[in-house]
Formats: structure tokens, sequence, C-alpha cells
């Protein structure tokens, strides 16, 4: 089936794709069947009668027609890539951020499908590493056509990588050593992804956020994937020898030297303001403190013998609003570089998310025989796992619906994607279903393609 090119996509697109059947002897296949209504697709699935497998009384299932394409165990990643990723460039070129979810029990070939396994053989990158191929092709043009007066060195275009997981409520930097970083949402509404709070000297205190690593090559964008993929938390489950335990994320944003720096100035910025708010704030409630007393009926009133001194606390408040200045200053600094770029890309983003396996979201009945295996941790898990995907598809459902409240407090994972979502706007979101069509996996893959389908009829009329 070719591509779609000319489609209109829809605010939120969802794809399925069947991954091929295991070689094992005695494997039987789900079986399974596609119908086309106008533009999009709908897929019926049936457990083999002669199936052993435990389907709890349902034996066979249709989706509505919600999902963009099929595609069958036959397409390898490549043809994923052409068909689902491509068609966002011309978005991200204009600066726009782009997300795409694969979704799917485990083993069914999520990480396969974002990251791959030989990211020498293209037919089988990932479609995060060859978006990134790709992405450096076309910032070689940009770069080739700076006019000999540029600052290259501080206009050059490269490929910013982030790499963190969600586990529970943190989220941990695979760049910076798997640093544990806290989610928090802070005063200005805003959620922030923050390490451990480190003292420095002179008194300042830096947060540094989830590293960025500036890549000017595709050689060193992998070797630094490859480092941070090493650092991810996998560990031996009752489905899957590696299971993934966490959702992890992989950013692309289009970055140069000047907004790196720029950035790191307002880390800078923030680390110097630190100490004087504390000192301001210490000055108030130390002149406050003496300034005041209980009196005879118990409310607070003036001490007679202290006066307290306001012009030490304006002094304060005056080196306190001096740093905050400067703050205001380098996050200003950071929007003219993105005003004055030579190209409207800077700041686009292609986002991927490696969704923990949600064989935890299925098993419910303690009496299956995998429900029954599993430790006391992995049932905690399991837990917030289920929270966390049904969050995101009740993101999903309030954004296409044009509710007012988007409930992005939810769960930590529909936090740390709430910027990535709101950054979406004019750009392109995309989950990708992975299923098995073994019929031993058919509880498994039939409430993967439910859950898609929910997400599919949510995300945009179909």
């Amino acid at each position: 089936m070719p591509p779609k090119t000319a489609q209109k996509l829809a605010p939120f697109d969802v794809y399925v794709r069947w991954r091929p059947l295991p070689d094992e002897p005695g494997t039987t296949s789900i079986e399974k069947s596609t119908a086309e209504s106008g533009d999009y697709q709908s897929v019926s699935i049936s457990q083999p009668a002669s199936s052993s497998s435990s389907s709890r009384g349902t034996r066979s299932w249709s989706s509505a027609a919600s999902f963009t394409r099929i595609f069958e165990p036959t397409d390898d990643n490549k043809a994923v890539f052409d068909d689902v990723v491509s068609q966002a460039f011309p978005r991200i070129l204009a600066g726009k951020t782009c997300n795409f979810f694969a979704y799917g029990h485990t083993g069914s070939g999520k990480t396969h499908t974002i990251v791959g396994y030989d990211h020498s053989d293209p037919s089988q990158t990932g479609l995060s590493l060859a978006a990134a191929r790709a992405l450096f092709d076309k910032l070689a043009q940009l770069n080739e056509s700076l006019p000999p007066d540029a600052d290259r060195e501080s206009e050059r275009l490269a490929v910013g990588l982030r790499m963190y997981e969600v586990r529970k409520k943190s989220a941990f930097d695979l760049l910076n050593g798997r640093t544990e970083c806290h989610v928090r949402e802070g005063p200005d509404g805003k959620t922030h992804v923050r390490g451990e709070t480190e003292s420095l000297e002179g008194g300042k205190v830096r947060v540094r956020p989830i590293l960025i690593k500036p890549c000017f090559t595709y050689d060193s964008l992998l070797e630094s994937l490859e480092a941070g993929l090493a650092l991810r938390a996998t560990g031996t489950s009752t489905v899957h020898d590696k299971s993934s335990r966490t959702h992890a994320v992989f950013e692309l944003e289009i970055v140069n030297n000047a907004l790196i720096n720029a950035r790191d100035a307002v880390i800078e910025r923030h680390s110097e303001l630190v100490p004087h708010g504390k000192h301001a704030t210490d000055v108030y409630l130390a002149e406050n403190s003496k300034g005041y007393i209980v009196g005879p009926d118990g409310k607070y009133m003036l001490n007679p013998d202290y006066t307290i001194d306001q012009a030490r606390i304006d002094a304060a408040e005056a080196t306190k609003r001096e740093y905050e200045e400067r703050l205001e200053a380098a996050e200003a600094h950071v929007q003219q570089i993105f005003a004055s770029s030579r190209h409207p890309c800077l700041g686009g983003k292609f986002v991927f998310v490696d969704l923990a396996g949600s064989e935890y979201y299925d098993q419910k009945a303690s009496s299956s025989a995998a429900a029954s295996k599993q430790t006391a941790e992995e049932r905690q898990e399991g837990r917030q796992i289920n929270s966390d995907l049904f969050a995101l598809k009740e993101v999903i459902r309030a954004r296409s619906s044009g509710q007012a409240r988007i409930p992005f407090r939810s769960s930590p994972l529909t936090m740390v994607l709430r910027e990535h979502f709101l950054g979406s706007e004019g750009g392109f979101s995309a989950m990708i279903l992975t299923v098995s069509p073994a019929a031993e996996q058919y509880a498994a893959t039939m409430n993967t393609v439910k859950y898609g389908n929910l997400v599919g009829m949510a995300g945009g009329e179909k």
C-alpha cells in the first residue's frame, strides 16, 4: 500500500505495526483482517479456536476506522520512517515540534521501531536515528548557505540530543550519568525537569535541567545515543528478558552554539540570583521578627523597643532586583536569538517516546499465569505504568476536543511531555502501535489495538 502523500494530517495520527510471527515450533497466528473507510483503516482480530491462551471470554474484536495506516510484518523500519516521520520535516524546518510515540506490550517491537538494534542497516535503523541522519543532511545544506559575513562558530546549525527516561515519579538523565531529576511545576505554570541542587562557590546554587548535547555530525550523535542507551533501566520480567521498565524520551532539537550558550547563561544567572533572593528573604524575616512582638491580647503589635530597619530591607531587595533583571535579560537574549536567526528551523524538535511495555496495562487479573508470577515491585511499576498510559490517552482526548483544561498533572509522564504537546501547535503527533500476531499474545494485542483505537478516535475527525 503506497504512502498517502496527499492526505491531510489529523491532529494525532495512529498507526498499527504488526511484527513478524516468531519463528518457533507450534506458534499459531491471530486471524486478522483490514478494511478501509475513506482515508482511514480498521482492523479486526480473532483468536484461533485451537489456541490454548486465555482471552478472558473474548474471541474476536474489531476497531473503528481510526488508523492512518496498518503496516504489515514485511514492512521494515525504513517503510515506517518514509510514511510516518518523513512528512514531518517541513514542520520541523519551520521550527515546530513533532511527537512520535511507540505503544505496545513488551517484545512487540517498540524499541526496535524507535531506536533499532542494527544501526548500520538503513532498513533496520530506528525512527529516531533515521530522523537524525536525514536532519543532518538538511542542516548541511542550510549551513552551506550561510553568507560569508556569518559567524559560523555561533550560527552553524547542529542537532541537540536529550535522552532521559521517566520511571515512577522521577526522570533520569541518560546523557549525564543517569542523574535523577525531579519533575516539578514551577510558579510560571511550566513543568521543569531538573537535577539535584548543586552548591557552588560564592553561595551560588545551581539546578541543572536535562542535559542537551550539541552534535555536529551523525557519528557523534550515534556515539552519544549508544552511550545513553547503555544506562537505560531494563531487567528480566515475567514477560521479557529485557523488559523496558521506563518511558524513554529522545529529543532531537535544531540548535546552534549561540542558542546553547544563551541557555547556559540563563542557568548561570539563576545560580547567581538564588543567594541574593535568599538573603533578601532572610533580611525581611529578621527585621520583622524583631519589629513585632506578641501583645497582651495574644496579637502581634509593633515592638516599642525596636525600629524596623527599612533601609536594610530595601537594600537587600534592590540587590535581588538587580540579579532578577540580569536573569530577565538572559532570558530575553534567548528569545532574541530565535527572532534574529537566519533560519526559522532553530528550535524545531523531534520527540520520540518509547513507552514502557503495556503488558502491565493488561494484566489486572491475578488469576493470569503471568500476573501471578509478578514480583511486588513489578506490580507497583505496573500500577504506575497503567496510570501513565491512561493519563496520556486523556491528555490526547482533552487536547483534541478543545477542552480548556488539559490534565497534564495526572502523571509524571504527561507532566514531562506537557511542553512538547504545547509546543506542537502547527506540528504533528503520531502513535505507532506495535503488536504481535502470535495467538498466545492475543489478549495483549487486543488491548493494544483497543487503546490505539480510543487514541485515534480522540485524536481527530475520522
